[in-house]
């Protein structure tokens, strides 16, 4: 099934840590923080829309991230951009796109990341920002 979400898609960042005590707690920034409840709200309201049932068993994932083209770019470079004639091959990778999208949708759209065992990922532009989430039962 597949699940749009108009969003713009925030990479996972490095965890941050506070001394707590004697123990030390770690946490999301913010802005990733922000970005998962988000997206799981999202999700939830979708499935409940689509009537989705977590599959059993092994999935197959489809992300595809869309990133906003910059606005400080000429109107010829947004189109070549969007047309995909451009692609985004800078900072943050896609691994770490991949990596914030899973976490928010855990218990969501699956019970656990870990049932993954096929993915396929894509980081393209677009005119707005958006993630694009196909699942599958293997």
């Amino acid at each position: 099934m597949i699940f749009k979400f108009d969003i713009e898609p925030i990479a996972q960042a490095r965890p941050r840590a506070t001394r707590v005590g004697k123990s030390i707690r770690m946490y999301d920034p913010k802005k990733t923080a922000n970005f998962k409840t988000d997206l799981k709200m999202m999700a939830q309201i979708a499935k409940r829309v689509k009537k989705y049932k977590i599959p059993d068993g092994a999935i197959s994932v489809n992300i595809q991230v869309v990133r906003r083209v910059p606005r400080s770019w000429s109107r010829k470079k947004q189109q070549d951009a969007i047309s995909g004639m451009i692609y985004p091959v800078t900072k943050p990778d896609l691994s770490n796109y991949i990596k914030s999208i899973e976490d928010a949708l855990n218990g969501v759209l699956w019970q656990d990341d870990n049932a993954t065992v096929q993915l396929i990922s894509s980081k393209k532009y677009g005119q707005s920002g958006r993630a694009v989430v196909e699942v599958n039962k293997i």
